[in-house]
């Protein structure tokens, strides 16, 4: 009669003959954290070269052989050469990083096919309506005022096509690079708002060499950022943010011909002036460093709230 073979039990098998009990197994290791391996650090470490170092010595020899030194005021050929430089740069390293990504640009928030559509010109509808917004309070309250229209005819529609095309340059180099690739690697690691306030606050730091930027003014930068990233998290895409950026730019330095940052723009559309304390009028950086603007961005992001109720970008790509 042969013996049974019993099964073994799971909970013996590593015990030694002499009753002692084995070493328990080792866990296996934790899985790094999703969005923050080390080819993840490396591919934002390529756009972050591509698109932010890359550009300056190009931009530095513009600014040295070209226009002779620093810029003290606005100009279509100055400002649409030197963003164009930081627009090629942010698409190069979008294209680069999306292909290391083996990723197409809409899961950045980037689907080409609707770059200049519905979302952007609507974005840019509030771009102009909430910078507006600002000087028909000041107006009201007695301290903006439209002294004169400076432009008319041929000129006014060259500078304002000039104008735009410039605009859109310096919507696509900030919102690509500050909004994009970079925005959607952070929420991959550390969700969509502690990303969202990374950049943000880094773009409020990339306007400190401005001349005549204030802190009211840097803040509204800081603010402004955050807003972008709201219409970016509510719509889905960067297009609303990138017409809303565009057309506000557009709106303070050609039609109002206001200061924008500190500089006024060489064929504005309209000559004006304000009157009254910095915090108020927004002092030499233009009416994006008053109070007010502050009091428009929530303003603005209330009703984005209410147009978008719900959020189109993940909180966490995958």
């Amino acid at each position: 009669m042969t013996d049974e073979i019993s099964p073994r039990d799971p909970a013996t098998e590593n015990s030694t003959t002499n009753g002692a009990t084995a070493t328990p197994p080792i866990p296996p290791p934790e899985t790094p954290r999703r969005g923050w391996k080390p080819a993840a650090r490396r591919r934002l470490l390529v756009f972050v070269g591509i698109g932010f170092l890359l550009p300056a010595p190009f931009v530095l020899a513009l600014l040295h052989f070209v226009f002779k030194g620093a810029l003290s005021t606005l100009t279509v050929t100055a400002e649409l050469s030197i963003k164009a430089i930081g627009a090629f740069f942010a698409i190069l390293a979008t294209v680069i990083v999306a292909r290391m990504e083996k990723r197409p640009p809409d899961d950045f928030g980037m689907p080409l096919r609707t770059m200049l559509g519905a979302r952007f010109w609507e974005g840019a509808a509030w771009g102009f309506a909430m910078l507006s917004a600002i000087l028909l309070v000041l107006r009201a309250a007695g301290h903006f005022q439209i002294d004169s229209v400076a432009l008319a005819g041929a000129a006014a529609w060259r500078y304002a096509a000039g104008w735009g095309l410039a605009f859109l340059a310096v919507s696509i180099s900030e919102e690509f690079m500050f909004r994009g690739y970079w925005l959607w690697a952070l929420a991959r690691w550390k969700r969509f708002w502690p990303a969202a306030l990374v950049t943000s606050a880094v773009f409020g730091l990339a306007h400190l060499a401005n001349p005549g930027e204030n802190v009211l003014g840097i803040l509204q930068v800081v603010a402004t950022g955050l807003l972008f990233c709201l219409m970016i998290r509510r719509t889905g895409t960067l297009w609303f943010a990138l017409g809303y950026h565009a057309a506000w730019d557009w709106a303070q330095t050609f039609f109002y011909g206001t200061p924008d940052s500190g500089m006024l723009g060489v064929g504005r559309l309209l000559n004006t002036s304000a009157s009254g304390p910095a915090w108020l009028t927004g002092g030499s950086a233009g009416p994006e460093g008053s109070l007010l603007a502050l009091a428009v961005i929530g303003a603005c992001a209330l009703l984005l709230l209410a147009r978008f109720p719900k959020a189109l970008y993940p909180d966490r790509p995958e």
